[in-house]
């Protein structure tokens, strides 16, 4: 019923008869459709601390950034804000509610072909946006080599955890490195687009919400929800709608790159947990990445690399590798044993090269040359700083640059004064399985534990507060999230005192539950 009230305060005249639960974010947002004594329905979405309130504010620019000649020509509708009020020092919104509902994956993927059409259709106007939409909430772009330079300080600090298996680091350096794999056309990205922000009536998208990551940057990463379907096949046809209704061709290697993002996903999980010093979230992103290694070991893992991995070099045991920063190939290749190049000694034999990097040049002798043909053994690359600290601050860096608040200059809304007190909401049992989902894997089977247990003590609470609660169901548990992949039903959980510990994935093969991670034919 806060919500209620928070809305009544925001939109003078709004007299609000019921409370419904909206899915959202849960860690980030409480969320609720509040309805009115005329009918009407209205959304209201408020942060749970400061950076999801920097996204809000950010949403609200890019909101206004919609006029009126692009909502119309756009196959959906984009959410309008009707007023906002404050709580503490962060703003609560209320949006005038669109028509549809979220639909699970699992039903998406058996829709009729005119909902996948229409699938293909609302992606691709999303990549159509003119960048002006950006441009004016003030939003980064990055082009294609920055993309690609970010991934791999992403692929550092999660490789200095110590939490990634060197499977999987070198799996996805070698697609990082392969500058042919990031040969696209930087378009404009939702950039936070999977099933709960796509409100689907009949057989037709009816509305695109959750516009708070905007930015221009690779398409690839609003097709990375698609990959984690239990269809395999499913992305292919979204993705044949989608090349269809482009302006323009999408590159060729769209969906390798979207693979990559769903696999490091995970990785993105595991230094979100780092840095917010939540070990059971670093404790389960380790146990999904070790299952996921497991799985690319047995069935090789979707394509995501151009070129094939070289088999015939010897790999050290497991066991004697570490998490840590690898040494780039080709960052010093030089010729080994060999000085200046010279014709009459040329005898057509084959250079060999290295990329470890030449010692230092031996003091000259007695006739003047130099050796340099003594090799020096690799020198392991230190840790990389954390990713705040990587890069000093510069006024014109989109990586540095503050996003501006959006300031309510023309009196567009009612802001009443600050209401005290807390904002009520705290993520549930629904809500944490829904924001773990969203990272494209479900959560191992003692944090479903957990989350059941912290919704039990939630129940127990007022009734105002159990309404509020409501709210933010934004996520299944991760067993649901198994059972609808796979069709099957799932245990939750173990029983008292024979919980999996924290961290251990469930018995149940990722490959398993999302088999289109799996590679084509397997």
């Amino acid at each position: 019923m806060e919500l209620a009230a928070l809305a009544t305060r925001a939109v003078p005249g709004l007299s609000p008869t019921g409370v419904a639960d909206a899915p959202d974010d849960a860690r980030d947002f409480m969320s609720a459709v509040v309805v009115d004594g005329s009918g009407n329905r209205w959304r209201v979405r408020g942060p749970q601390h400061q950076q999801a309130a920097m996204r809000l504010e950010t949403e609200v620019q890019v909101l206004r950034g919609f006029s009126t000649a692009i909502r119309a020509e756009l196959p959906f509708r984009v959410p309008s804000v009707a007023g906002a009020t404050r709580v503490e020092d962060m703003r609560v919104f209320v949006y005038n509610h669109l028509p549809g509902e979220p639909v699970e994956l699992p039903d998406l993927v058996r829709a009729t072909p005119e909902l996948i059409e229409d699938l293909g259709r609302t992606v691709a106007a999303v990549h159509d946006l003119s960048t002006s939409v950006v441009d004016h909430a003030d939003l980064p772009g990055y082009s294609a080599e920055r993309v690609r330079q970010r991934r791999l300080n992403e692929l550092d600090a999660a490789a200095s955890t110590g939490q990634v298996p060197p499977l999987l680091l070198r799996r996805w350096e070698r697609a990082m490195e392969d500058k042919s794999l990031w040969d696209f056309a930087p378009t404009v990205v939702h950039g936070d687009l999977h099933e709960d922000n796509l409100l689907v009536e009949g057989e037709r998208v009816m509305a695109v919400t959750g516009w708070t990551d905007l930015h221009v940057g690779d398409p690839a990463d609003d097709l990375a929800w698609l990959i984690a379907s239990p269809d395999q096949t499913f992305s292919d046809r979204v993705l044949v709608a989608y090349s269809a209704h482009r302006s323009t061709e999408p590159d060729e290697h769209v969906l390798r790159r979207a693979a990559l993002s769903a696999e490091f996903a995970l990785a993105q999980w595991m230094i979100r947990g780092t840095t917010g010093g939540n070990q059971q979230m670093v404790e389960e992103a380790a146990g999904l990445l070790r299952q996921l290694a497991s799985d690319i070991e047995t069935y090789g893992g979707r394509p995501i690399a151009l070129d094939p991995p070289e088999d015939d070099e010897p790999q050290a045991p497991a066991d004697n590798q570490d998490s840590k920063p690898v040494r780039r190939a080709g960052a010093a290749a030089t010729i080994a044993g060999a000085g200046a190049w010279d014709a009459s000694d040329d005898d057509d034999g084959p250079a060999f090269m290295t990329d470890a990097d030449v010692a230092e040049a031996a003091p000259s002798d007695g006739a003047g040359e130099q050796d340099t043909g003594v090799v020096t053994p690799l020198r392991q690359r230190a840790a990389p700083r954390p990713i705040a600290a990587q890069r000093p601050a510069s006024d014109d860096d989109p990586l540095t640059e503050e996003i501006p608040a959006y300031v309510d200059d023309a009196d567009e809304f009612d802001l009443p004064a600050p209401v005290t007190g807390s904002l009520p909401i705290q993520p549930d049992h629904d809500s944490e399985r829904r924001a773990k989902q969203k990272n494209f894997f479900p959560s191992s089977a003692a944090s479903a534990a957990s989350a059941r247990s912290a919704n039990s003590s939630a129940s127990s609470s007022s009734a105002a507060s159990a309404v509020s609660s409501a709210s933010a169901q934004s996520a299944p548990s991760a067993a649901s999230a198994a059972s609808d992949a796979s069709g099957g039903s799932v245990d939750t959980g173990s029983p008292a005192g024979s919980a999996e510990s924290p961290g251990e994935a469930s018995s149940s093969s990722i490959y398993e539950r999302h088999p289109g991670l799996r590679p084509p034919g397997s």
